[in-house]
């Protein structure tokens, strides 16, 4: 996923408002995942008043493409990944490392090379 479009605005005719990566992981964490703004600042090793402002740059962000009627591209910013993630064709669950892969139940059974087909 790389970001969001409005829905009836073709691709070619929107503008776009970009936000970074820690700005969605913010976003994640806090609204997602459900945790307080100390824990998620935890998880992204920052301390508590920088996850508040990247928090409150996302929503500032994300509000405007919104209500302005704008793409959303998420990319840049200062981050690294533990991981190469590969996202799910048939429910879109992300899965860590294809090693690490757990067969959905609504998942037909893949092999390793259809997976990397599938992901790539």
């Amino acid at each position: 996923m790389k970001g969001f479009k409005p829905f009836g605005i073709p691709k070619c005719g929107v503008e776009t408002i970009k936000i970074t990566f820690e700005e969605y992981e913010s976003i994640k964490l806090i609204n997602y995942d459900n945790l307080p703004q100390l824990e998620a600042a935890k998880k992204m090793n920052i301390s508590r008043p920088t996850i508040t402002r990247i928090y409150n740059r996302a929503l500032k962000n994300i509000t405007k493409a919104f209500v302005e009627g704008k793409a959303i591209i998420i990319d840049g910013g200062n981050y690294e990944f533990d991981d190469e993630w590969y996202k799910c064709r048939k429910c879109h669950k992300l899965i860590q490392g294809l090693n690490n892969h757990i067969k959905c139940e609504n998942c037909p059974d893949y092999s390793m090379e259809e997976l990397i087909n599938l992901n790539s």
